[in-house]
This record gives structure tokens, sequence and C-alpha cells, in this order.
């Protein structure tokens, strides 16, 4: 999502599995844990998130989506920031019982060359399995199933939650209610977004 053209999203998800499908060393590692149902090492994110931050498109500011997930990596991210002159603006979580995420997940389909996304039950393509725009085939993500994703969840539970915490101390977080349909829930971050954009304004390189 691009706020009134001011700054880039960049989805660790998406870097990662550009770094799996480019077939790199660390694009390597991450795959294999990816697909385990794991969450990949600080050395990994780190090394990813550096190169991507500091890159043009994220001059005027940037969205960082699925980062950080541990204390470690979100100090890690702060002294990066701190050591080109930036800090975060805001922290976001979307709150929704593990039973329904483990539901939306599982039926999401994707057409990988777009990065449109559907659901078999909550936002079908008009064909079954076919991209609306090119009529191409959608695939489900190999990480996708629910054994994966209650070992990620797992996961979250127990080194990503306390990162909520770390953000509230910093009177950073936000808390977003992601049970609700797609519409209401994508007007709520822009609402909160534009808040801070409004108050806020990327710091200079």
């Amino acid at each position: 999502m691009c706020i009134r053209d001011r700054v880039s999203t960049q989805s660790t998800g998406d870097m990662l599995r550009a770094a799996a499908a480019a077939g790199t060393e660390l694009g390597k590692q991450a795959k294999k844990i990816m697909d385990a149902g794991g969450l990949v090492s600080d050395d990994i994110m780190v090394s990813l998130i550096q190169e991507n931050l500091r890159s043009p498109v994220c001059r005027k500011g940037f969205l960082l989506d699925g980062f950080p997930r541990t204390i470690t990596q979100a100090e890690k991210l702060d002294s990066m920031l701190a050591q080109d002159g930036q800090k975060l603006d805001a922290a976001f979580e979307f709150a929704i019982d593990d039973q329904l995420l483990l539901s939306r997940i599982t039926g999401r389909l994707i057409h990988p060359k777009s990065g449109r996304t559907y659901h078999v039950e909550f936002n079908p393509p008009k064909e079954p399995m076919k991209d609306d725009v090119t009529g191409e085939p959608l695939h489900h993500r190999s990480d996708d199933n629910a054994e994966a994703l209650k070992k990620r969840l797992a996961t979250y539970h127990q080194s990503t939650a306390p990162v909520l915490g770390y953000y509230k101390n910093k009177n950073l977080l936000t808390t977003l209610d992601a049970s609700k349909k797609q519409d209401e829930v994508y007007k709520k971050i822009k609402q909160a977004l534009n808040i801070c954009l409004l108050y806020t304004s990327p710091s200079p390189r």
C-alpha cells in the first residue's frame, strides 16, 4: 500500500520469496525454513532488510511488513535506522483469532506475476483457480497449509507477541481489528496511516 505516493511498502515476505526464487544462498536458506513453517533467522532478515531500506525507492519513507518479529530484531531495526538518522513513526498490530486466521490463510490464492490475492471463500476469483485480469492460473503458497501455519502461530505467540509491548512502551503501537471485512480493515489502515503522515514526515537520508 502506498499512501499519497509518499512511502514504499516493503514486505519481508516478498523479499524472502524473491531471494528464494533467485536461488541466492540466503534465498535457499530462507526457503527451507519457510517451507517447514519456521521463521527466518535474524542474520538472514537483517541482511535483506538493510539492502532494501537503503535503496532509492525508500528515500521518502517506507511501510515495513512482516518485520520485526522478535525483540532482538526490533532493537536491531532501531539501531539500523539510527545509523541512517531515521526512526519509526508507528507500529501496527492486526489482531485476529487464530482459528479465523487459519481459515483465511489456508484458503488464500495468489497470482504470482502481479501479486493479486484471492480467497476460495471470502474473495473467490470469477473462474475457479484463474486470475480475473489475465486468466492465468492461481496458486497456493507452499507454506499456506494448516500444519505450517500452526507452527508459525506457536512461534508468533512465543517470540513475536512480546514485540507489541516493546512498541507500546515507546507509544508507537496502534491495534487494528483484522477480523472485520476487508473493506472495513482497509479504511482503518488508511485512517491510521494518514494520521501518522499528517503529524510526521520521512526522515532525510
